[in-house]
């Protein structure tokens, strides 16, 4: 729990007895790799903090092709916000890409600790803004530039997952063919 007092501290200072209180609220759980955190029709019921590990989350179409949200990584908070906060079933699915650890927590449980402490209800409001912004920056990305400059931002803004990741799920994330990617992982290798 050293690790979220960390996180949470990267935005508002904590006294060792609101942490003690605050982090109550949070259940940990192990995830094994290829385990759904939540697939497509499930009630949404938390939101999660990654301690270790990589996820992928992702929409499958009509035609039954995936379409990569996010992945999310260690520090990172993860859910289908959309059914989280309405309280609605899923309509995307998180997947475990490796051996994780998380921490879970409940909408009524954030909503208790934003209203009893001002602090929290700032940490997550900065946290929703981060990731708002982070989600704005991709797609704006992925309608304006080609496959070279998305993965180039891919790469500087991830660098230690490209080899965690296997390419076809990069690719996907990147909106470009398999051997398209592998023409952009050779052509930078040699830069």
């Amino acid at each position: 729990m050293e690790e979220l007092k960390k996180h949470i501290e990267a935005i508002t200072p904590l006294t060792d007895e609101e942490f003690e209180y605050i982090k109550t609220f949070f259940k940990e759980k192990k995830v094994k790799k290829h385990q759904y955190l939540l697939q497509d029709g499930d009630k949404v019921t938390s939101e999660y903090w990654i301690i270790k590990g990589i996820f992928r989350a992702f929409y499958i179409d009509k035609d039954g092709k995936e379409h990569i949200l996010q992945f999310a990584l260690e520090n990172w908070w993860l859910s289908d916000y959309n059914a989280f906060f309405n309280q609605t079933d899923s309509n995307i699915n998180i997947i475990c890409m490796e051996d994780a650890a998380i921490l879970s927590l409940s909408l009524s449980a954030r909503e208790q600790l934003a209203s009893e402490f001002h602090k929290m209800e700032h940490f997550f409001r900065m946290k929703l803004t981060s990731g708002y912004a982070a989600q704005q920056r991709r797609i704006i990305s992925l309608l304006s530039n080609n496959p070279k400059k998305r993965y180039e931002e891919f790469a500087n803004l991830y660098p230690n997952i490209m080899q965690k990741i296997p390419k076809k799920y990069i690719a996907e994330y990147l909106g470009v063919s398999r051997e398209t990617l592998s023409r952009l992982y050779s052509n930078t290798s040699r830069d």
